[in-house]
This record gives structure tokens, C-alpha cells and sequence, in this order.
């Protein structure tokens, strides 16, 4: 059996698809018979309710593991998608950064508890918080690789430099065996000039590690979270579900490279 990818799906710049990429990536492993555990690491529990979950009726959340409260396998529930878990979150994990000051390792605690499962899965997908905090720092000391969603528009390419820096400093500082998963392109509209010149600028800096793949701007993308279905259970047969499937069967084959 391969060894299972740790993934994290960063982007401290906000409304960029991070989760959506998050939970219908996730989803579309799940459904191509990968076992897949999504850990959503973000206090607005977008992941957690867009999978449809009650985020704050949901007793034991990543919260509980970074506080040392719960073990993990305690917190992972099973969600409307076969194959596919999720370590849930809320609010709470906003006030986590604060109560872990002082604490030794303190960057360390979601590795090590990941550690105590991974083998179960063959992918772990984990949505960062939309910035670059001691959670962020958790999850990207946890993962093999990083995955950045980039919106096709203006202000895209602002904090990508930032960002790439911080994962500069984990992989000197805290996990030597960290690399760049790829660039994928989220909300992409054909009829504007501008996202193309957004994709030929972010190719011309990062070359190879962009994926093929780019993910339209879709209605039903974006009403799917309110329902609580990813994609592929709310409407199996949009462009969006269709875009998602592509960028799984892209990040399977690169598991064999």
C-alpha cells in the first residue's frame, strides 16, 4: 500500500475557494475509492457545515485535540460521502493560538496526533485558516505537500510571495520533507481578459507546479456549501463537480511520479 499524502490547502487571502477546493477535492478522492479524511483547521467551520454538520452543536472538534483534551480518533466523524471523514471545527479553534502559549512543541501538536492515524487513509486534506497563524504553522508541520488555490483576478498574485516565504520557513525551521503540491486556478471566467493574464503571470513564476486543471466560476459550485453536499452529491453533473473530478484524477497520478 503507497504511503498516504498529507495535504494542506492554504491561501491567507480570503474568498479564493480554499474550501471550497477543500471539501469537493476531498470528495472526489473519496469517490474515486481513495480513503480520505478531511481536517478542517479553520475556525469558521466552513468545511465542517459544507459537509453538512451542525458545527456548533458538534461536541469534540480539532479544538479538544490541540488542547490535549480528546484523542483525535475521538473527534473524526463520518460524513454523506462514502470513503470520506472529517476532523471537525468551529469557533472555538479561534481561541486555541492564545491558550497554547508557553506550551513546548507547541507547533508540533497536530502532527503528532496525526501521526496516530494516518495510515488509515490513503489522502489527508487539511483547509487552513485564511491566514498565517500558529494553526496555519500546525498544518503545514503536519502535511507532505501544500496546495494553493489562486483566484483568477487582480489581486491574486498579492500574498502569494508572502505565503510561499512561510512555507519557506516551515520547511527550514520545522518539516524539512515540505514541498509545493501546485498552484490550482479557482473562479475562472473564460469571457474576461484578466483571468487568462492571471494564469500566463502565475505560470511565467512558478512554472511546473500548476495544475492543468482550473475550476470555472459555476452557480452550482457555489450553492452547494448551503445545502451541505459537495459538488459531486448536489449536481453530479456541473461543471464545477466535473472540474473537481479532473483535479482529483490529477492529484492521484502525481501520487505515482
Amino acid at each position: 500500500m503507497s504511503k498516504v499524502r498529507i495535504i494542506a490547502v492554504a491561501n491567507q487571502k480570503g474568498g479564493v475557494g480554499k474550501t471550497t477546493t477543500a471539501i469537493n477535492l476531498s470528495a472526489c478522492l473519496a469517490e474515486a475509492g481513495k480513503k480520505v479524511l478531511i481536517i478542517d483547521a479553520d475556525p469558521q467551520g466552513n468545511s465542517t457545515s459544507g459537509l453538512g454538520f451542525e458545527k456548533n452543536e458538534i461536541e469534540n472538534t480539532i479544538y479538544e485535540i490541540l488542547l490535549d483534551e480528546i484523542k483525535i480518533q475521538d473527534a473524526i466523524l463520518n460524513t454523506c460521502v462514502d470513503n470520506l471523514q472529517i476532523l471537525p471545527s468551529n469557533i472555538n479553534l479561534s481561541g486555541a493560538e492564545i491558550e497554547l502559549i508557553g506550551r513546548d512543541k507547541r507547533e508540533y501538536i497536530l502532527s503528532n496526533a496525526v501521526d496516530t492515524i494516518k495510515n488509515n487513509y490513503d489522502f489527508i486534506i487539511i483547509d487552513c485558516p485564511p491566514s498565517l497563524n500558529l494553526i496555519t504553522i500546525n498544518a503545514l508541520t503536519s502535511s507532505d505537500t501544500v496546495l494553493v488555490p489562486i483566484q483568477c483576478e487582480y489581486f491574486a498574485l498579492e500574498g502569494l510571495e508572502q505565503l510561499l516565504h512561510t512555507i519557506g520557513l516551515v520547511k527550514d525551521r520545522l518539516n524539512p520533507s515540505l514541498e509545493m503540491e501546485g498552484v490550482v486556478f479557482t473562479m475562472y471566467d473564460a469571457r474576461t481578459n484578466l483571468s487568462m493574464e492571471v494564469v500566463e503571470e502565475v505560470k511565467k513564476d512558478l512554472g511546473e507546479n500548476i495544475y492543468k486543471t482550473i475550476i470555472p466560476r459555476n452557480v452550482r459550485l457555489g450553492e452547494a456549501p448551503s445545502h451541505g453536499l459537495p459538488i459531486i452529491l448536489y449536481d453530479s453533473r456541473s461543471k464545477g463537480a466535473e472540474s473537481y473530478r479532473l483535479l482529483a484524477e490529477e492529484v492521484i497520478e502525481k501520487e505515482w511520479n
